[in-house]
């Protein structure tokens, strides 16, 4: 039996298996990474189309189709919706730069400190109300709150959530976040709080780094650039999110047959690495765009391959107060992003 990646066992064999699955994950791996270029193409025609949405839909297209059912591409797409996944969070870290976070000044970083923090805590407080599951309500807290879809999947490296759940979360973070990429820059508009207050509040609180690009885009003068570095500001908050959920997680796990979860996964320390990296020495421009160009075809092919785990049926089996939720989840943070746009516009 194969070890589940990210814990240790006593007999260290671990990479040893994982290394043994990599001829027969070929397949699979070779249709996600088919699902992930149609969804960059797609995107790259029509870009206010997300990658992770058309990923997930091709996946769940495939899948109904039965184009997924052979055994052979199994291992690869479980590959894919996992590993893959990690590699898309961590490589995140190369985008960050702490120089130009800071550089927003403590008022504004207050500010998302307080989104990212109230707005789980407000989300979990209103998912008991609403009686969803502790999983699904986790997921949903962090991808609303911090960076969407790649939250979404750090999440499930650190408590191994089950794909179709994480798929479905995804999928409502795609859709809400998109319809806040539209309100933001017309509610900023309608409110005449100034093109680079309104991309402040769009990076405060529209949910992924690709549709706060696409609101500061739609605000113009000045906006994209103040929106993605206040959007960067709560990647930040990623890694200690999960250091404290693998920390609870470690705590409450059962020591049996000496399998624990690690203090730390390493993709988050890979990605508190590469932000130290990016924020301390000059990585070339080459460098960057490569590394952007891999974590974007990395997240698409986990976003196809969980896509594949979904089937019509599950879709109509998400209950209603998991959609409720995520439209709470929304609001909320919307309400907590306001701030930053007058703090900015002052």
């Amino acid at each position: 039996m194969v070890p589940v990646e990210g814990y240790c066992s006593r007999s260290g064999t671990t990479r040893l298996d994982a290394m043994a699955t990599l001829p027969r994950s070929l397949p699979g791996l070779g249709l996600a990474a088919a699902g992930a270029a149609v969804s960059l193409g797609v995107h790259a025609v029509v870009p206010v189309l997300s990658p992770t949405l058309v990923a997930i839909v091709l996946g769940l297209v495939a899948a109904t189709a039965g184009a997924t059912a052979a055994p052979v591409l199994g291992p690869g797409l479980q590959v894919a919706s996992r590993r893959l996944l990690r590699v898309g969070v961590a490589l995140l870290g190369l985008q960050l730069v702490l120089s130009d976070v800071v550089g927003l000044g403590w008022p504004v970083l207050l500010v998302v400190v307080g989104v990212v923090g109230v707005g789980i805590l407000g989300s979990l407080a209103f998912a008991r109300v609403l009686g969803v599951p502790a999983e699904t309500a986790l997921l949903v807290a962090a991808g609303f709150s911090i960076c969407g879809a790649a939250a979404v999947g750090a999440l499930q490296g650190v408590r191994r959530s089950r794909d179709e759940t994480v798929a479905v979360v995804v999928s409502l973070v795609v859709v809400f976040g998109s319809l806040a990429m539209f309100l933001v820059p017309l509610l900023g508009s309608w409110l005449g709080i100034g093109a680079e207050a309104t991309g402040a509040w769009a990076g405060a609180s529209v949910h992924e780094v690709g549709q706060v690009v696409v609101a500061g885009g739609l605000v113009g003068g000045g906006a994209l650039q103040v929106a993605v570095v206040v959007k960067l500001g709560r990647v930040l908050l990623l890694a200690p999110v999960l250091a404290v959920v693998s920390w609870h997680e470690r705590r409450s796990a059962s020591s049996v047959a000496g399998m624990r979860p690690p203090l730390v996964p390493l993709f988050v320390l890979a990605f508190v690495g590469l932000v130290v990296l990016r924020s301390t020495l000059p990585v070339p421009e080459l460098v960057l765009a490569s590394a952007g160009a891999v974590q974007s075809a990395a997240l698409a092919a986990a976003m196809f391959a969980l896509g594949c785990s979904l089937r019509p049926a599950t879709l109509r089996r998400t209950a209603a107060p998991v959609v409720v939720l995520a439209a709470g989840a929304t609001v909320l943070v919307l309400a907590l992003g306001l701030p930053a746009a007058y703090v900015t516009h002052r």
